[in-house]
């Protein structure tokens, strides 16, 4: 993807797109394409020093000043209080293709900046290939260093680090965490002390924006200062790192970095653009967790960690879409690993903690994961982990939502599934602001009961594979059909309610989470009420990169999420538009239109938005949540693991695979 000065007529302009890459411990990079950070999230190296949480700012950026003539020139681009650096009207072209290239051009000197994090390591390389013109050239680099939390921002007085030079190396202890050492090497030039050793207030826009403090400071002890002949080519090599051995070389960094993401493509084996940038930003996602030496999903970047709703939900697109089967085994198992009372962990904290269980869908989404990875897998082997490894977790599953569990989980003498209280928050909807719960949704929340079903289902064919006994499974899940059926459909308004009170009543709001009870694999309604359900939630709830949390025809719909916390958190799940449920939507679609050729022709076009605002945002990634109302902008976290995988997964396996056959005819 390539982007010219037309996408940075203004400094704000400019801001508004930004990149991101990550090294498979929790670690990443990102800014915006003009290299104007605009958020604490925002670094050349942030390092997850307990993989992949305690992830910590070390390398801010790089700022770069060039001298011709006795005239100075900075491709620095950094927003201030008071005036900008506007460094970027030097910029070129900015290329995400993997990596971020950027292009810089002043008079007849020209430079080109390459960044990648080496693999599985806290390390960023930054290449610089520099072609000088006519004149002799000075180049200044300054590195910006910090030592913080990715989530906070710091004072100047807080900026202490012992720090020396060490022939061609910078090397720095923060006072904070003296077990630290932050090593900076560079391949050319002179090292030399600077009299103005901080770099103070700088601005975050998006910071500003979401009513968060935006003013940030770092620690600018050294400058590298190369001096280039007229017509010299060169190639300058910066590393930074936390690691006590990793390579020194950008250049290698950047063309592991590229083979990699290549050879993830090429083992996908798709042939379509839009599914093989589904297929890298994907890869973003997956990391390794120290406390199990299994891989595992965060959630989101760039704050969220590993959640287990997300995890199971994002699977099917992040790793076997992508064919990547073996970390989904490593995926099924952490989770394995931390069963708690029949409920799969809805999120790990970061070092030292106990993971939070507040969730009564993870654990239902956990079947559908196996039952996928067997779909995918297909071999004895599969099956013999399973077997082995998840089976009586499952059977512990089973048993603790029929009998009972935390959060007010239990199984009715309906066979339904009810869940929450006071309190508590343990669907997706999730949102509690102190004493207030924003999207009340407790008794029998219709996902939660049609993943039940599915889980049965699952259990069913699971018992009959393994040779052990499936009638509980088979009689019990016949039991939720016949209760599904008689509660949760809503005449009036041809579609499902979205929970079932403990007296019958039921919810009537119009929701997206029906479209799971048509979307999974089985299926307890009629074929003219699953297309009922279907119409209903595109007329209602579709919204070019998503589909809203609740009509807009509601009295209780916000169509904005913006603004402080607090009013984001009463958007959230009131009316803000969601891209992980359109995945639903999509595969309910071509089903009930019995994959037609015409059916996945329309769902190609439902998800045409969503191939342009790769270009938009995080570019080559999906945003966590946009507006409800139009113009439809993202927010909340620029790249979310289930956006991407659903998208993915929908794209490949109803719309893409499907048409394929068809043009094959």
């Amino acid at each position: 993807m390539n982007f010219g000065k037309g996408y940075w007529k203004t400094f704000r302009e400019g801001l508004q797109r930004e990149w991101v890459i990550t090294n498979g411990l929790g670690g990443y990079a990102g800014s915006s394409i003009i290299g104007a950070n605009t958020r604490k999230h925002h670094g050349l190296l942030i390092a997850s020093l307990h993989p992949p949480v305690n992830r910590y700012l070390v390398l801010s950026k790089l700022n770069e000043n060039i001298t011709l003539n006795g005239k100075s020139y900075s491709f620095n681009a950094t927003q201030r209080p008071t005036i900008n650096e506007e460094g970027h009207l030097h910029l070129q072209r900015f290329t995400y293709d993997v990596i971020p290239t950027f292009d810089y051009q002043i008079e007849d000197f020209f430079l080109t900046k390459q960044i990648a994090l080496e693999y599985g390591k806290n390390t960023v390389g930054i290449a610089y290939d520099i072609q000088n013109g006519s004149s002799e050239a000075i180049l200044d680099i300054t590195p910006l260093f910090n030592y913080r939390d990715h989530n906070q921002r710091v004072e100047r007085a807080e900026l202490n680090f012992q720090h020396k030079v060490n022939g061609s190396s910078i090397e720095l202890i923060p006072d904070a965490d003296k077990s630290v050492t932050i090593t900076l090497n560079s391949s050319m030039g002179n090292i030399v002390s600077r009299s103005n050793i901080y770099d103070e207030d700088m601005e975050y826009q998006t910071e500003i924006d979401t009513g968060m403090s935006a003013i940030d400071n770092h620690f600018t002890p050294y400058n590298i200062t190369i001096k280039l002949a007229p017509f010299e080519k060169a190639q300058i090599s910066i590393t930074c790192s936390t690691e006590t051995s990793s390579t020194t070389d950008a250049f290698k960094i950047v063309k592991d970095a590229k083979t990699r993401g290549n050879q993830l493509v090429k083992n996908a084996g798709y042939t379509d653009d839009f599914a093989n940038n589904l297929v890298l930003a994907a890869d973003q996602f997956i990391a390794y967790r120290k406390s199990t030496g299994l891989k595992t999903v965060l959630a989101g970047l760039p704050w969220f960690a590993d959640w287990g709703r997300d995890t199971m939900i994002a699977l099917q697109g992040l790793t076997l879409v992508t064919k990547r089967f073996d970390e989904t085994k490593d995926i099924l198992l952490t989770f394995a690993k931390y069963v708690r009372n029949g409920l799969v962990p809805n999120m790990f904290p970061d070092e030292g903690n106990d993971p939070f269980y507040n969730t009564v869908d993870a654990s239902m989404w956990y079947f559908f994961s196996i039952d996928q990875y067997l779909r995918y897998t297909d071999t004895e082997e599969a099956y013999s982990f399973i077997e082995k490894e998840i089976y009586p977790k499952l059977e512990e599953i089973i048993a603790a939502y029929k009998n009972g569990t935390d959060f007010s989980i239990k199984m009715d003498e309906d066979g339904l599934i009810s869940a929450g209280g006071g309190l508590d928050q343990v669907t997706w909807m999730d949102v509690r602001v102190g004493e207030w719960v924003v999207t009340p949704r407790h008794g029998k929340p219709v996902e939660i009961n049609a993943l039940w079903y599915n889980a049965l289902k699952v259990m069913e064919n699971l018992a009959n594979k393994f040779g052990k006994e499936s009638n509980e499974y088979s009689s019990l899940a016949e039991t939720v059909k016949t209760s599904f059926n008689t509660h949760f459909w809503n005449e009036e308004k041809n579609c499902l309610f979205d929970v079932v009170s403990s007296d019958g009543s039921g919810d009537s709001k119009i929701r997206p989470n029906q479209i799971w009870a048509v979307s999974l694999p089985y299926t307890m309604l009629d074929e003219d009420k699953n297309k009922k359900i279907v119409q209903t939630v595109l007329s209602h709830l579709y919204a070019s990169n998503g589909l809203r949390t609740l009509s807009p025809f509601d009295p209780e719909y916000k169509g904005l999420y913006k603004g402080q916390l607090h009013d984001r958190d009463a958007a959230y799940h009131q009316g803000t538009t969601w891209a992980f449920p359109l995945g639903g939507l999509i595969t309910a679609y071509v089903k009930v239109n019995n994959h037609s050729k015409e059916s996945l022709l329309f769902a190609k076009k439902l998800l045409a938005p969503l191939e342009d605002h790769l270009r938009d945002g995080c570019i080559g990634s999906i945003a966590e949540v946009f507006d409800g109302n139009e113009p439809i902008i993202s927010r909340g976290c620029y790249a979310q693991a289930w956006s991407v995988g659903e998208i993915l997964r929908c794209y490949v396996e109803d719309v893409l695979i499907p048409l394929e056959h068809f043009n094959s005819k």
